[in-house]
């Protein structure tokens, strides 16, 4: 089966599912729950309606678990994931072989933002905390990082790649939508090392020119 007319935003091969990110996946995941290792994949595209077919190529084709799939009119974006890493790479060939496509066919990550507020005081952490809505919360003194990027599954990569490198505390991520934005507290020390990761890993994958505004 082929499909044409799609166009992949995103195309995100996570190889070990860190504690807090599986942990905030399992959290709002509509299908089955990640655990702890699982390689996991997430893949945008749009127009939405499409990647209902795409989850239904990547399911037949593998021993693959779906823990997500959002359709809205501009966009789609599922999630598969296995503990066995081979499963999932073969799902995501499988969606890029019914696409006619390659992984660099991807649009390359673009960080629209990123900012760190040091030593934050602890009415703004109130704030954070009742809007992020998180099982986790930012304490006063701590450092905050927030990442803005485009399009908006690459945040969970930033995610789990800040979350290997530093002993940061996972406060938010945002993986659908126009953007993606991720939120990470902890030590000053820490945030520096996370953020750092964070950018760089999406600094390093390739794609698209993704030349917005």
């Amino acid at each position: 089966m082929s499909i044409s007319g799609i166009d992949l935003r995103a195309f995100v091969f996570l190889d070990s599912l860190q504690p807090q990110v599986c942990s905030q996946m399992g959290s709002t995941a509509r299908g089955f729950l990640p655990l702890v290792g699982d390689a996991s994949l997430f893949i945008e595209i749009a127009p939405g309606i499409a990647i209902n077919s795409l989850l239904d190529i990547a399911l037949k084709a593998t021993d693959v678990r779906p823990a997500e799939q959002v359709v809205e009119r501009a966009f789609g974006m599922m999630e598969v994931h296995s503990e066995d890493k081979g499963q999932v790479l073969m799902a995501g060939q499988a969606v890029l072989d019914a696409l006619k496509m390659k992984e660099e066919d991807r649009l390359k990550p673009r960080i629209v933002s990123s900012q760190v507020i040091r030593d934050i005081v602890d009415y703004q952490t109130q704030i954070l905390n009742r809007t992020t809505k998180s099982a986790t919360m930012i304490l006063p003194g701590q450092s905050l990082f927030v990442l803005e990027v485009h399009p908006a599954a690459y945040s969970i990569y930033a995610a789990n790649e800040a979350e290997k490198a530093a002993e940061i505390t996972l406060l938010d991520v945002r993986v659908f939508g126009a953007f993606g934005r991720l939120y990470l507290c902890g030590p000053e020390q820490e945030i520096d090392y996370g953020s750092e990761a964070a950018i760089k890993a999406l600094d390093m994958l390739a794609g698209r020119p993704n030349e917005g505004k």
